[in-house]
């Protein structure tokens, strides 16, 4: 189950299917897609780059042989195995989810916002009101995103001072969905993908913010915590 808030309360409460179809969100989620799209491929380049093979390089050798490099991550990958047969599968948000929230007062500005995530390392934030009800979600690429820079004036004072004076309520992500306590682990990385979000705010029962799934915490469960046969 999935609850989107924006400025003026709660907007919807439902299913993942329901949230695909609400105008507002769709809304949002397409203007941003269209300002991502040449960035993030940018983006992306120089590590697409650097993970390419290098010409003449025998990668081969790594394993002592061509063929025996993937039979070594096989087994060391069933050397895992061993032993952890007794984990249980991550299903829910609940036992994911980062419980230790930094949230974005929605009357910050962006050069305060920048700071609040630049002093605990985070890409994203929720955004809450003066009565800590969720309205929004701001990340770094929002406040300031690449196009920002790609204007003749990028160098004028002025133009730095005006942008680091917004109001986070101008820049942010709004209306937000938020996932539930109970929410699937599936259906929330579903929603990530079709919407292109860093991740989403957790709400419990009184619609407070109690914690936060980002795609970092999905992948990094892939990796350290059960096998991928145990993800349900």
């Amino acid at each position: 189950m999935f609850t989107v808030y924006g400025l003026n309360g709660r907007v919807y409460s439902g299913s993942l299917d329901g949230v695909r179809e609400l105008a507002p969100v769709q809304a949002v989620a397409r203007v941003r897609a269209a300002a991502a799209i040449g960035r993030n491929e940018q983006a992306l380049l120089p590590s697409i780059v650097r993970g390419l093979p290098v010409p003449g390089n025998d990668y081969g050798r790594l394993g002592r042989g061509g063929e025996r490099a993937p039979r070594q991550a096989l087994a060391a990958y069933a050397q895992t195995q061993q032993g952890q047969a007794e984990r249980q599968a991550l299903s829910l948000v609940q036992e994911l989810m980062s419980r230790e929230v930094l949230s974005v007062p929605v009357g910050a500005s962006v050069a305060e916002a920048w700071s609040l995530l630049a002093q605990r390392g985070y890409g994203q934030a929720p955004v809450l009101d003066a009565r800590q009800r969720l309205v929004g979600l701001i990340s770094r690429a929002d406040l300031l995103p690449l196009r920002a820079f790609d204007t003749p004036e990028v160098f004028e004072p002025q133009l730095w001072k005006d942008r680091l004076a917004l109001p986070v309520a101008a820049l942010m992500w709004t209306p937000i969905p938020s996932a539930h306590l109970d929410t699937p682990l599936r259906e929330v990385a579903q929603l990530l993908l079709d919407l292109r979000l860093p991740g989403l705010p957790v709400v419990g029962e009184g619609g407070g913010v109690e914690g936060f799934l980002s795609r970092s915490d999905l992948l990094r469960a892939i990796t350290r915590q059960p096998p991928l046969d145990l993800w349900s």
